[in-house]
């Protein structure tokens, strides 16, 4: 073979090919990626000259040439088949790897760089959980250790410590699963509330290069003085104080730079670690660990961003407004204007953390602070709909005034208006001892399964109700552990908005035994809902609601009788009809005209594949060639169209949403 002999044939692939790829796309009708076409193409050219050569073979070695017409009738039927072939491929293809499976090369690439990543991360995780003796639980052995209560304590100081030593995203997670008393027993919840949130200061350059460009200007234009010495330094971000250009006092908080990329890494193990606690552990699957990793990884990933916690603030500060307790917690007010995705500029407020108070130590009426802090939090998720979701001891402070103040508003919780008037009856249902109530409260609350047996969850309530809630019975907070043992059984799942609240609760609990020991949260709380109900059925309010709703009825009410009117004319003239649009939604009308379109396609494929039977059965006729009749021929084109037919619905069949 020459070399321009060669030169024509890749011209002549490089031409028709795409011709192949073209016709395999058409005929079977879907958007296929331009390799699998450009297969599908290759395959059919590579199969069109044997074809061809066969099908026309007949021809030459009977009359020694071959006449035009049938010459071209039989290229035309072996290109079609070739076209078939090439289609047989793409539909196999579809059929064992479906289009969007199979990542592409550039994909491929990075999905290597953050593969080599992760393993690097997971080798430092595997080193951490073997020296801490961590690996046999994640594989659900030495369970008869968790049995007894050594075996917990020593468990979770290995888990605490481990935690520790993974650094950022780990400590967060901790935190996160030191408040939740429903899940963890009583040994994990002391030993990770220990979990401290120190990290090494970041130099000064780093932090300043990080003021400089999320300012867009230089610390000492901005402010008039700025201590290069951190507050305090934790895992996300680092805190300064510094002095306005007004005289303002104020904290500037700095996001640390390059914790964005360690948190993604991090969370991606932390999510592999939930799936393998869920699918090997009962444990695991007892708490809902999926769950609990993704809930986790959303909040974190809104507290890498420093404005949102600036919006988080102002939206708690005016909501408080709204309901008319301004001031009872302080919040400090932000500076929008100079805040950022890594800088964050705040009110100082001048306090003491509640976790650095000594319990014995003189600071007032604890009693009292603890109930307007409990009243806050409780009027945050019950009525304002936005709550601080973390409200630990080291984010609550005790200001020289003897107010409150709340910090650290990265993670806030909110509840829609519907949830909250439910979690409002559940809460009167527990004050009534009402087990009907709270089983209505409770299916409103709670997303329930496909299948509840309804009446054996309402006989559970009644013995919560008789055990936690009856006459003479000190209120305990494990009734709560009590509650959430029956949700669990029942297969009743929390919604993440109100996991939040229950964690925030879980959460102030600590705290305000920490501020007032002996606190109880049970009667501060029905006494909160009394008066807020009492509230609610005052005169001037039932006023308002009466007047919310008849301004809201005021535009049906005036169009009302002009509707009774055209209905009794049309009754009148015997013209009332009823119009039912089917199918008005275009998600319905799509689906059906896919089905029947598959349909179509099926009987027209089965139709012409009993055709071209009959067709190649029929004896004499008109020969084409000396071995082939007309009656053959159109058999062989018939069976052809069938096969195309048959191929394009098979793979309709492989990828239904495929448009």
């Amino acid at each position: 073979m020459t070399g321009l002999t060669i030169l024509f044939f890749v011209l002549g692939v490089v031409l028709i090919v795409p011709l192949y790829a073209f016709g395999v796309r058409r005929l079977l009708g879907l958007r296929l990626s331009p390799l699998r076409a450009l297969i599908g193409g290759i395959v059919a050219l590579a199969c069109a000259s044997p074809i061809i050569t066969a099908i026309g073979g007949s021809i030459a070695k009977h009359n020694g040439k071959w006449p035009f017409l049938p010459a071209l009738w039989f290229v035309i039927l072996g290109v079609a088949i070739a076209l078939l072939v090439g289609m047989l491929v793409v539909v196999i293809f579809e059929a064992l790897v479906p289009s969007g499976t199979m990542p592409g090369p550039l994909y491929l690439i990075r999905a290597l760089r953050k593969r080599t990543r992760r393993v690097r991360r997971y080798s430092q995780i595997s080193r951490i959980l073997l020296r801490r003796g961590m690996l046999p639980y994640l594989r659900g052995a030495r369970r008869a250790e968790l049995q007894t209560r050594d075996g917990r304590v020593a468990l979770a100081r290995s888990l605490r410590l481990a935690l520790e030593d993974g650094g950022v995203t780990f400590i967060k997670l901790g935190q996160v699963l030191a408040t939740r008393r429903d899940l963890l027993p009583a040994e994990f919840v002391d030993e990770l509330s220990g979990l401290q949130d120190n990290a090494p200061q970041v130099p000064w350059p780093e932090v300043e290069q990080v003021l400089r460009a999320g300012l867009g200007a230089e610390v000492d234009d901005v402010f008039q003085s700025f201590d290069r010495t951190p507050l305090a330094a934790a895992s996300i971000a680092q805190v300064h104080t510094a002095t306005l250009g007004s005289g303002e006092r104020v904290v500037v908080k700095v996001r640390r730079p390059g914790i964005e990329t360690v948190v993604a890494w991090d969370l991606d193990i932390v999510d592999r670690l939930a799936r393998r606690l869920q699918r090997s552990t009962r444990w695991g699957r007892g708490v809902g660990a999926v769950d609990l990793s993704n809930g986790f990884a959303e909040a974190l990933r809104e507290e890498l961003d420093l404005r949102i916690e600036a919006q988080n603030m102002t939206a708690v500060a005016a909501a408080a407004a709204v309901r008319g307790v301004p001031g009872a917690v302080r919040i400090p007010k932000t500076h929008a204007s100079l805040c950022t995705a890594n800088v964050l500029v705040m009110e100082r407020l001048d306090g003491r953390a509640l976790g650095a108070i000594n319990p014995d130590e003189q600071i007032g009426d604890r009693q009292a602070l603890a109930r307007t802090l409990f009243d806050t939090l409780l009027g945050e998720v019950m009525i304002e709909g936005i709550f601080h979701a973390d409200p630990h001891p080291g984010n609550v402070l005790l200001l020289a005034d003897g107010q409150l103040g709340l910090l650290d508003f990265g993670s806030v919780g909110r509840i829609d208006a519907g949830l909250r008037s439910a979690l409002q009856r559940l809460l009167l249902a527990v004050d009534r001892g009402d087990p009907a109530a709270l089983h209505d409260a409770l299916l409103e609350v709670l997303q329930r399964p496909e299948e509840l047996d309804e009446p054996a969850l309402e006989r559970a309530l009644g013995r919560f109700m008789a055990r936690h809630v009856g006459a003479g019975i000190p209120p305990d907070v494990r009734m709560f552990t009590d509650l959430f043992r029956i949700v669990a059984e029942h297969g009743l799942s929390v919604p993440p908005e109100i996991a939040g609240a229950f964690r925030a609760l879980a959460t102030i609990e600590g705290t305000l035994t920490q501020l007032a020991p002996g606190f109880d949260i049970l009667i501060q709380a029905r006494l909160f809902t009394t008066a807020y109900l009492a509230e609610q059925l005052s005169p001037e309010a039932l006023r308002k609601s009466a007047t919310d709703e008849l301004i809201s009825l005021v535009p049906m009410l005036r169009r009302l009788p002009r509707r009774l009117d055209r209905i009794t004319g049309s009754l009148e003239h015997g013209r009332l009809g009823l119009n039912i649009r089917l199918l008005a939604d275009q998600s319905d009308r799509r689906y059906l005209t896919g089905l029947v379109h598959q349909l179509v396609l099926t009987f027209l494929a089965a139709t012409l594949g009993v055709m071209s039977v009959l067709m190649l059965g029929l004896h004499g006729g008109p020969r084409v060639t000396h071995t082939i009749t007309l009656y053959a021929f159109i058999g062989y084109c018939l069976l052809v169209f069938a096969g195309i037919l048959a191929l394009r619905v098979l793979v309709l069949v492989f990828r239904p949403a495929a448009d």
